[in-house]
């Protein structure tokens, strides 16, 4: 049964927070470290390979994942779609449809928890239809 300490999960949020963070940093700033965001959520164990994996393979294929998400939300420029959102739907997109990591059930249930916990009071309905309409095309 999944928590919410559970190491995958803790992996997600943690490359959430960075793909965030990274959208908002000074070019002549440092980066991030690990530990640093660990220490904003008190994060002590998360799935290392996950993060890694995600963390590079969203870095990789992110105008693939963004056509995708123009595709499905064609109403919603990327430029207006809420940071966080934007972010949330990278992962579970490429989590769930590009690199087959998770089900894609399994990565739609994990951005509407994420969009849950770190969005607006509308994030998880818009992730979900999102992700839901990526979903329906990809059974036919």
């Amino acid at each position: 049964m999944k928590t919410a300490n559970d190491p995958r999960h803790q992996a997600r949020v943690l490359v959430l927070q960075k793909l965030f963070a990274d959208d908002f940093m000074d070019l002549k700033r440092e980066e991030l470290t690990i530990d640093e965001l660990k220490s904003i959520d008190e994060i002590e164990k998360y799935d290392t390979p996950l993060y890694d994996e995600l963390l590079k393979g969203i870095t990789e294929k992110v105008q693939e994942i963004d056509d995708m998400i123009t595709k499905f939300a064609p109403q919603w420029p990327l430029d207006q779609i809420k940071k966080v959102d934007l972010e949330i739907l990278r992962i579970a997109i490429y989590e769930g449809f590009i690199a087959n990591l998770t089900p894609p059930k399994v990565a739609i249930d994990e951005g509407i928890e994420l969009a849950k916990a770190f969005g607006g009071s509308t994030s998880d309905k818009f992730v979900n239809g999102v992700l839901g309409a990526i979903y329906d095309q990809v059974k036919k």
